[in-house]
């Protein structure tokens, strides 16, 4: 897995104009049946993929932390959103609550996510490959396909089934 890791960004980058090409069509004319396929697709990739041997997201990226998130996840540590939003978190550029650093601080050795049932909304869809009118969020999916192995063979299977 971690040679797949190491050689995602490249392969990504190789890809990219095709892809973006691919997505720019996508969203002239999605078809009918798409969030079916992406569904499929999805699920077919996840069968396969055990994100515990990757996790590479967590260790890359930092997931947007909603209001809600903030409130279930500091209720959860049993303290204040304010604190919890001081101890974890920080604005980024778009004025949004992100991670201080990354990898993850709650991400352990072993790839399991200390607060997995209470984690944000991002990571609980991320890569984000089974949302409803995939086509809308091709710019997020060009950017994961280099961060999450699953997403970058899910395009490419969408690129092989999609013509």
């Amino acid at each position: 897995m971690q040679d797949i890791i190491k050689n995602l960004p490249k392969q990504a980058k190789d890809k990219h104009n095709e892809n973006k090409k691919f997505f720019t069509k996508l969203k002239k004319k999605p078809p009918k049946n798409l969030d079916y396929v992406m569904q499929e697709i999805h699920e077919a990739e996840f069968k396969r993929t055990d994100c515990l041997d990757c996790a590479n997201c967590c260790k890359t990226t930092g997931p947007l932390f909603t209001d809600k998130d903030i409130d279930r996840i500091s209720k959860h540590f049993r303290m204040k959103p304010q604190q919890f939003i001081s101890n974890y978190l920080r604005l980024d550029e778009d004025n949004d609550y992100v991670l201080q650093s990354v990898p993850c601080t709650f991400l352990g050795t072993d790839n399991y996510c200390s607060i997995y049932d209470v984690r944000p909304k991002a990571c609980r869809e991320f890569p984000h490959t089974d949302r409803k009118k995939f086509q809308q969020i091709s710019n997020l999916t060009l950017k994961n396909v280099a961060i999450c192995p699953a997403a970058f063979n899910i395009v490419e299977e969408m690129k092989k089934r999609i013509k």
